[in-house]
């Protein structure tokens, strides 16, 4: 569920943490369903028995694949809204950090932390916020990125 805020008093949330997701977990249907999407195809994704012979132990989710959870986050627990709105679009990234790799059977969530709120025109809201992809047991995240999404009122 996003986590809506009030632009009157948005100062007041700056800095705060906006949510803390549940714990997913990465499996290699998923992993290989992403490779079928974006034709990446390496090895380290999707041949066991390939990747087991890496320094990784076995076969690793695409970066890009943890960044896309970012939405999958956002509606489950990490995203942030405002009353009235009617969509929300994903508006780019400023940074993103890859910092360690998901191995498949890992579990990943999502903590996010509002940077900044300002509404660009009418109606138009545009939010910053960081967001880090905690790796389940793990010291280091999987990711850490900018994410900047527009928020559209009725």
């Amino acid at each position: 569920m996003l986590r809506t805020v009030s632009m009157d008093n948005i100062e007041d949330q700056i800095g705060k943490e906006i949510g803390v997701t549940e714990w997913l977990p990465i499996t290699q249907e998923q992993v290989n369903q992403f490779a079928d999407a974006t034709l990446d195809h390496q090895f380290i994704h999707v041949d066991p028995e390939a990747a087991a012979k890496t320094p990784f132990g076995g076969p690793i989710a695409h970066g890009f694949l943890t960044l896309s959870l970012l939405s999958y986050f956002a509606a489950n627990g990490a995203g942030v809204t405002v009353d009235g709105a009617v969509m929300g679009i994903n508006y780019g990234l400023d940074k993103v950090r890859f910092i360690q790799p998901v191995a498949v059977g890992q579990r990943v969530r999502a903590r996010s932390v509002l940077l900044s709120g300002e509404e660009k025109k009418p109606g138009h809201f545009l939010f910053r916020q960081s967001v880090t992809v905690e790796i389940d047991n793990s010291d280091k995240p999987a990711l850490v990125a900018d994410w900047l999404t527009m928020v559209v009122t009725g």
